[in-house]
């Protein structure tokens, strides 16, 4: 049996869903920011975050490699300008 939600828990679902995106991003931009200021392993593990987000996006593995060889977070600025163009 599947779990029964109420009217108010399916409308906060949906508007989950419906805005996903737009979630990742703002994931994104604020794991650009964690980066910068990341040293060490904690740069690793933001970068992990990083990689998960991007695929959430749908950038290719080929290009995330990319970046994360790069390890240049100006070049993830440039992803979201990317993105968030696409958007509008």
């Amino acid at each position: 049996m599947g779990k029964q939600y109420s009217k108010h828990q399916q409308k906060i679902i949906k508007n989950y869903y419906d805005n996903k995106d737009a979630i990742s991003l703002q994931r994104l931009s604020e794991l650009v920011t964690d980066l910068y200021l990341a040293e060490g392993k904690g740069r690793q593990t933001k970068w992990n975050q990083v990689v998960g987000v991007l695929e959430k996006l749908g950038l290719s593995a080929k290009r995330i490699e990319q970046l994360r060889k790069k390890d240049d977070p100006s070049m993830l600025v440039k992803v979201v300008e990317e993105i968030m163009a696409k958007e509008e």
